[in-house]
């Protein structure tokens, strides 16, 4: 077999298969939720679409664990409108539905004469170094990245830079939406509160919140992110997401945090 430069292959019939840059952190029998999130929004992009309509929000919800090997993709208008819709992406994997994905899409209007945003630039890749905190995380799709980290970066806190090589499906051209929320789940790692491993806390994220105020371009993601652990087991990752061009949306993510 060759060299492997896709995150999924597609089977046909809404059926696709992982690729090892696809496994996860946690679990090696698992899916890492970032590169499945980014071929849920494919499909939810895929789904009846129509011109004049933007992405807005995407939510996924984590069912429980995301088996690696092969899966089905879903998808559906839940509801339908002319300038307002929700579709929905179901993962089922070993029998079960593994994840779910709703995404609203609203029309687009020309509303460059009022736009703004309050969150700031953050320094671009250039000005970043080497994230060695990184390579604490194993797994194919930790492997995958290359990851700068932008000076100041502390547990807790951190702004960095990230991007792969590889293509979403196999021989398939995709948006590059699809490939930057293909590594948004990652901020859940650039900035940990406590290391992970060992005796340790774990703190994996049952959800992914995206939203988006306009799209998203180039192969870079920028993350600025704060981690808060809760007193009670309840943790929440947030992250400002940055494109080359600056600010384009946000992501939250709540956590679960237990001793190891």
């Amino acid at each position: 077999m060759g060299r492997v430069n896709s995150f999924y292959r597609d089977l046909g019939s809404g059926k696709f298969e992982s690729t090892v840059h696809a496994q996860g952190a946690w679990n090696p029998q698992e899916q890492h939720m970032a590169p499945i999130s980014g071929l849920l929004t494919q499909c939810l992009l895929e789904c009846e679409p129509r011109e004049g309509m933007q992405l807005s929000r995407v939510s996924f919800d984590i069912l429980g664990m995301i088996p690696g090997g092969e899966f089905y993709v879903t998808t559906q208008v839940v509801r339908p409108g002319r300038t307002i819709e929700l579709v929905e992406a179901r993962m089922e994997a070993a029998g079960r539905t593994a994840i779910v994905a709703r995404a609203w899409r609203l029309s687009t209007q020309d509303t460059a004469d009022v736009a703004a945003a309050e969150d700031p630039r953050m320094p671009g890749p250039d000005d970043a170094g080497p994230h060695e905190g990184m390579t604490a995380w194993p797994g194919g799709f930790i492997r995958s990245l290359e990851v700068r980290v932008v000076p100041g970066h502390r547990p807790g806190r951190g702004q960095v830079w990230m991007r792969n090589p590889y293509a979403m499906v196999e021989g398939r051209q995709a948006p590059d939406l699809v490939r930057l929320v293909g590594m948004m789940d990652a901020a859940n790692g650039i900035a940990s509160r406590v290391e992970p491993g060992g005796d340790s806390w774990m703190f994996p994220n049952v959800d992914l919140q995206i939203h988006l105020h306009r799209m998203a371009r180039g192969e870079w993601l920028g993350l600025d992110t704060r981690v808060t652990f809760g007193e009670h087991g309840v943790g929440l990752t947030s992250s400002v997401v940055h494109d080359l061009d600056g600010p384009f949306g946000r992501l939250e993510q709540i956590l679960t945090v237990r001793r190891l």
